[in-house]
């Protein structure tokens, strides 16, 4: 690979980084308008977080269909496509007053928009252009963008919603997205693309026949569906939680934020780890921490530092899953179609984040509290940590840690 391509493969890196700040931004956001939409339209929680659910579920769904468009016709048309649709999907949102709008709005449009452009396709961009041994330091640092969206967003999304009130803070975002178009071109810059001799068959479809056929991506599957499990789960209820605690919704806001910017180290640095350790043993050590956390976060003492605390423990491995992940689906099946393989993998990562928004707000309406969903979540951390050991993955030679 020359200096040029290299050179080519770190801008469509950074610009991925930035494309996912947005989509990943405004997505993880949406928790902080489950209060507001439910007083505006009187719906319930549990309703409101069934279309959020259903949002988690499609933004899993588009995954690997955009991430098989986007290796068969290049990221570019796909990423303005997301956009406009995320944009579109925000600003519809405060006209809709029924279960069927919301989930129109927020389970469809704005989901399918923020999938298109996420991590599967952005991460396969960025692969196509760099070398084997870059592309998780590469996934590492797209999905830190992603993370600093969450920081950024959060807090600004809960200003916008006290300011413009949560209809005005919707619209909001919908322009914010619109501004991210101009970061496509670099994702999809013209010239050749690297796909390497590393493909493993001639069609999406045959890939994916032949992976769903191999018991290490099932599963890395099912360790995957915990993460979605605990992140939608948390970033839909978590001013539901800190509200229970009786404390402000500022809380709840600047948790999110500390989520994002502790995300930001924790996935730099697996990307970086996933250079000297295999990656199976770092996705192990995660979900076995998230465990440990939320035992932790049972007994304390429910105040704001609990709640601050707690947030950076669980920033260092939130979305820090993604880069070892994605890391062990190209070890395994090569980069041609990274996109469309991992896109399923995150589409697993979505029944699990359906599951988490949707049996929170259940949880809620049945019970008053959401004791049973930590214990829950407790639990399937813990197993996930178990079923990442036997995957197979080759041995690796370590490198310095700043190479």
């Amino acid at each position: 690979m020359t200096v040029e391509s290299a050179r080519k493969g770190w801008v469509v890196t950074l610009a991925a980084a930035a494309i996912l700040m947005v989509t990943m931004g405004a997505r993880q956001s949406l928790g902080l308008f489950v209060s507001p939409l439910n007083s505006a339209t009187g719906l319930g929680i549990a309703t409101i977080s069934l279309a959020l659910a259903v949002g988690q579920l499609m933004w899993g769904v588009i995954q690997p269909v955009a991430g098989a468009v986007a290796d068969r016709y290049g990221s570019g048309k796909v990423l303005v496509a997301g956009l406009v649709v995320l944009s579109i999907g925000s600003a519809l949102t405060p006209f809709m007053t029924s279960a069927f709008g919301l989930i129109v709005s927020l389970g469809l449009l704005s989901a399918i928009g923020s999938g298109a452009g996420s991590f599967s396709v952005l991460i396969g961009a960025a692969a196509q252009h760099l070398a084997t041994d870059k592309r998780g330091k590469a996934a590492g640092i797209i999905n830190a963008g992603g993370s600093f969206g969450q920081f950024v967003f959060a807090p600004v999304s809960e200003a916008l919603i006290q300011i413009l009130g949560w209809m005005g803070a919707m619209w909001s975002l919908a322009v914010i997205t619109l501004a991210a178009l101009p970061l496509v071109r670099l994702v999809s810059p013209t010239g050749p693309v690297q796909h390497h001799a590393t493909a493993t068959a001639s069609a999406p479809w045959q890939a994916v026949r032949e992976a769903m056929g191999d018991r290490s991506y099932l599963l890395l599957h099912a360790g995957f569906f915990t993460c979605g499990f605990h992140i939608a789960f948390l970033v839909t209820h978590l001013r539901g939680e800190v509200n229970l605690c009786g404390l402000p919704p500022a809380v709840a806001s600047w948790s999110l934020a500390l989520i994002g910017l502790a995300n930001i180290v924790g996935s730099l640095m697996a990307g970086s780890f996933t250079q000297r350790f295999r990656s199976k043993y770092i996705l192990a050590a995660m979900y076995g921490s998230r465990a440990l956390l939320i035992g932790w976060y049972l007994i304390a003492p429910k105040t704001e530092w609990t709640f601050y605390i707690f947030a950076v423990g669980l920033g260092l491995t939130w979305l820090a899953t993604v880069p070892p992940t994605a890391a062990i689906v190209g070890k395994l099946f090569g980069i041609r179609y990274l996109a469309t393989l991992f896109g399923l993998t995150l589409l697993s990562h979505q029944i699990g984040g359906f599951l988490g928004a949707y049996l929170g707000g259940i949880a809620l309406v049945q019970s008053g509290d959401y004791h049973w969903m930590w214990y829950a979540d407790m639990a399937l951390a813990a197993a996930a940590a178990v079923i990442n050991v036997p995957i197979r993955e080759a041995r690796i030679e370590p490198v310095p840690l700043i190479a």
